[in-house]
């Protein structure tokens, strides 16, 4: 059985882009995969955070995943921060990735925008610590959105330069898992951009925790065009909402785009949205429900973190153990 990592920011109550393009992938993922989910708060540090938010955020987020399915008995679920060997792997891929590496990231260049003088270091490293958070667990695969892909070649380049400058075959190689009919959401304001939590209009998305009343208006406000949806999915071609929109209800009903377009091509949007707005609520309404539960007993979310971050380790601190023996370190440790 292969082993999976994948990990998600504490960014709150995740998008529907979140749960359609990862979080729902991840719970199909436990049938036939050892799984390892983690939240990744060292990642969320990499611009400044309020630490109030960021403890409330990472708890609705854990919460958040236990709501959608993620099972912490079978699987593991922790926090980043809670096993050091993510930080001490980190530091040893910061020393083997090159610079010329990291200046190609496009991610790093989006995020730091004009003023990259002023972006922290730990931004512009954050692609090593990525590959150590998988390398740290041996894991071979990997669920990522396709703006990830490209931290997933660094992370089987630094794996592969590690072992040829230690003469080992060591670290293994990471296969990519690009999953799901809606695997990139996109904005209900704009659909050539990326449905996105830091986004300054809320009605660009729904949030995992919008009420049915919410949904509604948000989807009867979405941008569309003023053309009937087509009959086949060549008629989405250079219609970015409609194909967006369409999209979305695949994903939620598990069918495909014919078949969307079967049920409601020649349709106008009016008809459509009623009809995507009634789906979503009925599955995402529960989670919501669920979520709640979840987040009025936070005592039982940090039993699961502090116990899935003490099975992490069990795995993760034997293969840096290794790591730093094969580099030369003594490796002492407190008594």
């Amino acid at each position: 059985m292969q082993r999976v990592f994948s990990g998600i920011q504490p960014s709150g109550i995740p998008t529907l882009g979140n749960y359609l393009g990862a979080i729902r992938n991840w719970i199909g993922m436990q049938r036939d995969h050892e799984c390892i989910w983690c939240v990744v708060d060292l990642h969320a540090i990499t611009g400044w955070q309020d630490p109030a938010a960021l403890r409330r955020q990472t708890l609705e987020m854990a919460a958040t995943l236990l709501a959608c399915g993620v099972d912490p008995e079978k699987h593991i679920l922790f926090l980043q921060s809670s096993v050091r060997a993510h930080a001490q792997l980190a530091w040893i891929f910061n020393c083997v990735a090159r610079i010329g590496w990291l200046n190609r990231m496009t991610q790093f260049k989006e995020k730091a925008g004009k003023d990259r003088e002023n972006a922290s270091a730990g931004l512009y490293v954050y692609p090593n610590l990525m590959a150590a958070d998988i390398h740290a667990y041996h894991a071979t695969r990997v669920p990522v959105g396709d703006d990830q892909r490209q931290h997933l070649e660094l992370a089987n380049d630094i794996a592969k330069k590690f072992n040829f400058d230690y003469g080992v075959d060591f670290f293994p190689n990471i296969e990519p898992m690009i999953l799901g009919p809606a695997a990139r959401v996109m904005s209900l304001r704009d659909g050539t951009k990326k449905m996105s939590k830091t986004d300054p209009s809320d009605q660009s998305r729904i949030n995992m925790n919008d009420d049915a009343e919410t949904i509604a208006l948000k989807i009867r406000r979405a941008k569309t065009d003023p053309e009937p949806l087509p009959c086949e999915v060549a008629g989405l071609e250079g219609r970015p909402e409609a194909r967006n929109l369409v999209g979305i209800f695949a994903a939620l009903a598990e069918t495909e785009h014919t078949a969307v377009l079967r049920d409601f091509g020649g349709k106008g949007f009016g008809v459509f949205k009623e009809a995507l707005a009634e789906l979503m609520v009925s599955r995402l309404g529960p989670i919501n429900d669920e979520t709640r539960r979840w987040l009025d007993d936070e005592s039982a979310i940090l039993r699961i973190l502090r116990d899935g971050a003490d099975r992490a380790a069990a795995i993760a601190d034997p293969i840096v153990a290794e790591a730093e023996r094969l580099v030369g370190f003594i490796g002492l440790r407190p008594a």
